[in-house]
């Protein structure tokens, strides 16, 4: 494992993480998206179905465990402890426009016609897209707290690292994926259009410091 996939993997739990702390240290989920997190729930189940099947190392089985776990915490808070603050006025993105379309593609190009190869490259797909809910409900409040965008620039930077982590594999390992990568640029581009938003609407932003979630 090379040091961008490692560094992408602790931006990413950084981002689940934070999320969670938010949500657990304000008693509210305003502002985030109850849909965008539903999806990636969606995706960490489709892309780790392997678990039931094969062991890679402790470190990857232990990643997973923690990605699938989180994910559902986030969901159940959301809609079941703290659905008196969920803003479903806001949230009202229609993910099937994106399930539906990336489920037809994951049977259409993949690396192999099996379920579990069908399942994984949908996971693939549909987490390019899975932050539209999250961008779609910033954009259509005209605000976000500081602490929902440090969850996304997290996020973000865990895709920037793993485009770099395909390109270091490429020349290094002879490794090439044009499924991931593809998907990794489109879901890369779409954080650029998050930090568009952040800066034309950063005057709105509710200021909570970051390290206030961790006292």
């Amino acid at each position: 494992m090379n040091i961008f996939r490692l560094t992408g993997d602790l931006s990413h739990l950084a981002a689940i993480i934070i999320l969670l702390l938010k949500i657990w240290k304000s008693r509210s989920c305003a502002g985030i998206s109850g849909k965008s997190q539903v999806l990636f729930a969606l995706v960490f189940t489709t892309r780790y179905l392997d678990l039931l099947t094969s062991f890679i190392s402790l470190y990857n089985t232990t990643m997973k465990i923690i990605y699938i776990g989180c994910a559902y915490a986030t969901v159940y808070l959301i809609y079941m402890k703290f659905k008196a603050t969920y803003d479903g006025n806001h949230d009202t993105f229609r993910v099937e426009f994106l399930v539906v379309p990336v489920g037809g593609l994951a049977f259409l190009v993949n690396h192999d016609f099996s379920p579990l190869e069908i399942l994984w490259t949908f996971s693939i797909y549909l987490e390019s897209v899975a932050i539209l809910p999250q961008l779609f409900m910033i954009s259509k409040t005209g605000e976000a707290e500081t602490i929902t965008t440090h969850y996304l620039f997290f996020l973000g930077l865990y895709r920037a690292l793993y485009l770099i982590n395909w390109i270091w594999r490429f020349y290094f390992e002879g490794f090439f994926d044009m499924i991931a990568i593809v998907a990794g640029v489109v879901q890369t581009i779409l954080y650029c259009d998050f930090f568009y938003l952040y800066v034309t609407k950063g005057e709105k932003v509710t200021e909570t410091p970051l390290t206030s979630y961790f006292c």
